[in-house]
């Protein structure tokens, strides 16, 4: 039974912070914690307004998040820890060697693509991300 979920990206303030708020509305009440960290977090930062956005058309309100840094800690401390790229996978167990077995892909049970990062680009980029990660957080909810 998974507890504690962690899900990781760059910066923290795109990608995981958006599975983060998916998992949360997904999961409701059933006592799961989640968070999000980055690699090189832009620590204590919102989301990017146009994640924000795309959550709040879903109906998710993620104005709380402030990113945070990864630590080894974090990443012992969870029960499940969901990456967004194979580089990001590699990074992690590199950083926790012992939390190698569980560490996996947000898109494992969908072909296990890298879910690009869109900071920067065009709201169409964001939104293929964006259906990207919600499809892995469905995903993952069936296993949860």
């Amino acid at each position: 039974m998974f507890k504690r979920i962690l899900i990781v990206c760059m910066g923290n303030i795109c990608r995981s912070p958006a599975a983060e708020y998916l998992f949360r509305e997904r999961m409701g009440s059933r006592g799961i914690e989640l968070c999000s960290a980055g690699l090189v977090a832009l620590v204590g930062n919102p989301m990017d307004t146009t994640v924000l956005k795309l959550l709040s058309e879903s109906g998710v309100d993620g104005t709380s998040h402030r990113a945070l840094q990864l630590t080894s800690s974090m990443l012992l401390e969870a029960d499940l820890v969901l990456g967004m790229e194979k580089n990001h996978v590699e990074t992690m167990v590199q950083l926790a060697p012992e939390a190698r077995g569980k560490v996996y892909l947000l898109d494992k049970w969908l072909g296990e693509r890298d879910v690009p990062d869109p900071y920067g680009q065009s709201r169409s980029a964001f939104e293929h991300v964006y259906e990207m990660i919600t499809g892995g957080v469905d995903s993952w909810s069936a296993y949860l």
